[in-house]
């Protein structure tokens, strides 16, 4: 048995599948060589123009350096192990053995489907970049070099996973980035072992130090322009192959109250924004709460002629004031969560038909108020003003919810003091969860609820304790 068929061999007897191709080959002067890919992950046409072709011109006494100096493939590696071959094949590249070679190439041919870079769904702008991250990795490393033309830009390859040996890839900037934070978080991201990651919310979890939580200790980014932002800014970024949401660390809550629109526009019209960002998501997290607890409670603290509405619309109801909004909130999010897994036209057909026919049958049916659809409608929608926060707050006011039907506004203030004081001691990567406010950092407030102008921006962020401070200069 020859060396080549040898090595053949060793890799289809771990490899049954059918989808991985063997193409064999010969140069003119009978020199013998063998390709192997796995079918949808590898480019053929390459293969053939890059690789088959030029090698037609081997003699058969060329080693491996005549062979390598053939390839007009732009990215070869040499390998040793029949393991290794199978992980690369795995991978999407080709592995090409040589006849009378134990050693072998890594040929980087590897083009595997996925979309085009698109405007992504959540981080909507209307001024701004709308380019958006890819399931590719290759490809969004490629829109974060587009813009850190940078030779301090460092990019360092991890892998997670088992069975999936899923590319991670680290992203900060070298002499900007604070000492030890890229250690720390490679080391969070090899400690983990798992079967398969199949998204960046899985790394989200192994980096976050306390995924039981309700708060989340890491920024998600779905543009390369606010990653970026971020990176430079002396956070660290993770890229997960497979997943079009990257991740930043440290994190800050204030960051979700932010948006990449907010940079592009004028500094007052950000405030303004942001301001409303703030009061829409304590409205759409308490109101409910509120609502319940006054009428329970303490109904003086609804005014005199709204109280009167309210009792109107209320009497005769054969639901206590906590179940009914406990029965509307459920029935907001069963429609959301229909809505989002129905197929697209049909789930807007049913959340149009739900909100309108079940809250118009369900008034008049007297089970369901007028104020607490207003109420409940109005809350889903000040919540989505941050949707980073969606998942936290939707928690969150369903908890408010149970406080204030039991303990009314006493309740309400415990749970409000206990929140705060949790978040005031937790920490992402050595910077407080409610930086710059608690602790409180001056400079930092300039882009917190207040978007200064970029003249005013001159030092990046002190939470982070970043290297170089000095982000903007005049010359």
């Amino acid at each position: 048995m020859t060396a080549l068929e040898k090595n053949i061999k060793g890799v289809k007897s771990v490899l049954t599948s059918q989808d991985i191709i063997v193409f064999e080959f010969s140069s003119l002067e009978g020199k013998k060589f063998a390709a192997i890919f796995a079918d949808g992950l590898a480019d053929k046409n390459y293969l053939g123009e890059l690789v088959a072709k030029p090698l037609k011109e081997a003699g058969k006494g060329d080693g491996l350096e005549r062979i390598k100096s053939l390839l007009a493939c732009p990215e070869v590696k040499e390998g040793k192990k029949i393991k290794d071959a199978i992980a690369e094949i795995s991978d999407g590249n080709v592995v090409l053995f040589v006849d009378g070679e134990e050693e072998f190439f890594i040929l980087g041919l590897k083009n595997p489907p996925g979309r085009t870079v698109a405007e992504p769904p959540t981080q909507v702008a209307i001024k701004g970049p709308r380019e958006g991250f890819t399931e590719d990795i290759k490809v969004n490393l490629g829109l974060v070099r587009k813009r850190l033309k940078s030779e301090k830009l460092k990019v360092k390859m991890l892998s997670s996973g088992k069975k999936s040996a899923t590319a991670v890839a680290m992203v900060y900037l070298d002499g900007v980035c604070p000492d030890g934070l890229p250690e720390s978080v490679e080391k969070q991201v090899a400690s983990k072992e798992i079967d398969i990651v199949p998204d960046s919310s899985y790394i989200s979890q192994f980096i976050s130090g306390r995924p039981r939580s309700v708060f989340k200790r890491n920024g998600t980014v779905e543009k390369p322009d606010i990653f970026c932002a971020k990176i430079s800014e002396g956070r660290v970024g993770l890229i997960v192959d497979g997943s079009p949401i990257a991740i930043t660390v440290p994190y800050m809550i204030v960051e979700d109250l932010q948006a990449s629109e907010d940079y592009y526009a004028l500094s007052y019209r950000s405030t303004i924004i942001r301001l409303l960002r703030v009061f829409a998501l304590f409205v759409g997290l308490f109101l409910p709460a509120l609502y319940v607890s006054a009428q329970l409670f303490k109904t003086q603290l609804i005014p005199f002629r709204l109280l009167l509405k309210v009792a109107s619309s209320i009497s005769g109801l054969p639901l206590s004031p906590s179940i009914e909004m406990f029965l509307t909130l459920f029935v907001l999010e069963v429609l959301n969560e229909a809505s989002i897994r129905m197929p697209k036209y049909v789930g807007l057909a049913l959340s149009v038909v739900g909100a309108l026919v079940l809250g118009d049958t369900a008034v008049k049916a007297g089970v369901i108020s007028t104020p607490a659809i207003i109420i409940i409608a109005f809350s889903a929608i000040c919540l989505y003003t941050t949707p980073d926060l969606v998942e936290t707050t939707t928690t969150l006011r369903w908890i408010f919810l149970i406080v204030a039907g039991s303990l009314g506004p006493y309740g309400i203030v415990l749970v409000s003091a206990f929140i705060i004081c949790y978040l005031v001691t937790e920490q992402s990567y050595g910077v407080p969860l409610l930086a710059p406010f608690a602790p409180l950092v001056k400079n930092d407030l300039y882009d917190s609820m207040v978007k200064a102008n970029l003249q005013s921006l001159k030092n990046r962020p002190d939470s982070f304790k970043v290297k170089d401070k000095v982000r903007y200069k005049c010359k």
